[in-house]
């Protein structure tokens, strides 16, 4: 009688797997998605369209990683902020709400109200809060290397990754003197396979004014380091599973009133990335979408 007993637990446990286990296998081994996000001002307002694209397309996102604006996109992402809540706060955005003039040897400006922008639209502070795991990319100027931030409290990270060389003046915090994590980190792929991902969408945007003649500082500088980097580019790309490139280099640095245009660019550009990364998904499409913050 006891063997029968044994043999029809073993059974019924074996049914359970059917119905629940099977699930638990497939998660197992579907592939960890990394979302990392560049740089570029106004133009980081597209990544907002990138996440409402691969949302729509039910495309699971287990971790993100930003450089510079991408690192608030993620940073607000991570911690829970809706899409359409960053939609309304970056057609309002303007520099005074990030920065101030403050000449010194050092920079043109200060981005310490940075942090209070993020937190004015996040409820969370810390790395450790968030929904999904979360790094920020910034550079520091000793070593020259891209540093990842991972814990402790975002905002002085997020300054960090932020204080564009030349504008804004560099930040000290833990030790180091760090500025906008474009420079080692343009797109910060390296950030999430260190988190885990197998993976790896690339968003990449291009340079404003591209063929065109700058026409203040902010424009000059930025040409100046696009022109250094279009070598480094290689680099991520050849880590990045798809890249998906919206179509914004004719917008400026502070084009912030023209939100709804880049959100588009994003979307647009992302739909047509979507084959691609459902075709590398495939084998695990039928699962649910991995928790995400915006539903």
């Amino acid at each position: 009688m006891s063997a029968v007993k044994s043999w029809l637990r073993g059974l019924a446990d074996g049914l359970r797997g059917v119905t629940r286990g099977s699930k638990r296998v497939d998660e197992k081994h579907r592939p960890r998605v990394g979302l990392a996000l560049g740089g570029g001002f106004a133009r980081g307002i597209a990544h907002i369209g990138v996440l409402k694209a691969l949302t729509d397309a039910k495309i699971p996102i287990d971790c993100i990683a930003g450089t510079s604006v991408g690192a608030l996109i993620a940073a607000a992402y991570a911690t829970g902020v809706p899409l359409d809540k960053m939609q309304r706060r970056a057609v309002a955005t303007r520099f005074a709400d990030f920065g101030k003039w403050r000449l010194s040897r050092m920079g043109f400006a200060s981005n310490e109200r940075l942090e209070r922008y993020l937190y004015q639209i996040s409820l969370f502070t810390r790395f450790e809060q968030t929904k999904i795991p979360l790094a920020i990319a910034a550079t520091d100027l000793g070593s020259g290397e891209a540093v990842y931030f991972t814990d402790g409290e975002i905002g002085p990270a997020l300054r960090a990754s932020c204080a564009y060389p030349g504008l804004f003046l560099p930040v000290e915090h833990q030790g180091r003197i760090l500025v906008d994590g474009f420079l080692a980190a343009p797109v910060p792929v390296d950030a999430v396979k260190r988190m885990g991902a197998d993976f790896v969408i690339a968003v990449w945007l291009e340079s404003a004014g591209k063929g065109e003649q700058p026409d203040n500082m902010v424009e000059v500088i930025s040409r100046s380091f696009a022109i250094m980097q279009r070598g480094a580019d290689a680099r991520w790309r050849r880590k990045a599973d798809a890249v998906i490139e919206p179509d914004v280099f004719h917008f400026a640095w502070d084009d912030f009133q023209q939100t709804p245009q880049l959100i588009a660019a994003g979307e647009s550009a992302t739909r047509s990335a979507i084959p691609k990364i459902r075709a590398a998904l495939a084998p695990h499409e039928r699962l649910p979408a991995a928790r995400t913050v915006y539903p």
